[in-house]
């Protein structure tokens, strides 16, 4: 960041983490593997020595808690992606943390952009990032943007699968997905840096 020579800018996009677990579940088989890679990377960051006394709030599908037993395996899928979306939790606040309590040369080298806001105003976030990074807006770039978030679709069976959809849709539907018992594990999980980030 500090190298003249590259003009280095990092742009940080989060996303409401229920709307993110919600996405998970619908996409679980798709992301099984990156999930698993994930969870080892928190164990890999783990120090070594005593055991921890930091409270886990493993994301976990109901009735899976019982005993210490392995998952079932029709709920694997799920605990491996709960578990996942915990981890990226903790990273995220230990980024936020970071970013709030950077230096100036930093701070001006970084932003945040929450999906949200994008979603709902892409026109002006772009121009933002846009002037954050010193580039100009083409009015071609702005059309593709308003044309992929106020599509006539709101979803795909596919994951991953990039097309143009009405993505104001997309920020809410964890509400009707999401049991409750769901939205309050992910609250709890992920409740530090969903505060810091104004959910």
């Amino acid at each position: 960041l500090r190298e003249p020579g590259l003009n280095l800018r990092v742009v940080q996009l989060f996303r409401d983490p229920r709307a993110v677990h919600n996405s998970r579940l619908k996409a679980r088989q798709a992301l099984l593997r990156e999930s698993v890679q994930v969870l080892r990377s928190r164990h890999r960051a783990e120090p070594r020595g005593p055991a921890r006394h930091q409270q886990q709030h493993l994301l976990l599908p109901p009735g899976l808690l019982g005993g210490g037993r392995p998952p079932q395996p029709q709920h694997r899928a799920e605990f491996f992606l709960g578990g996942a979306l915990e981890v990226i939790c903790q990273s995220w606040l230990r980024d936020l943390l970071l970013a709030r309590r950077a230096p100036d040369w930093l701070r001006r080298r970084y932003t945040q952009l929450r999906y949200e806001d994008l979603v709902r105003e892409p026109r002006a976030e772009l121009r933002r990032l846009l002037r954050f990074a010193g580039l100009t807006v083409p009015p071609a770039l702005e059309d593709f943007v308003l044309n992929m978030t106020r599509g006539a679709a709101y979803s795909s069976d596919r994951p991953f699968l990039i097309s143009s959809r009405d993505a104001r849709e997309a920020v809410h539907a964890w509400r009707e997905r999401l049991s409750r018992q769901q939205v309050r594990q992910v609250e709890a999980a992920c409740g530090e840096a969903m505060s810091i980030l104004a959910y």
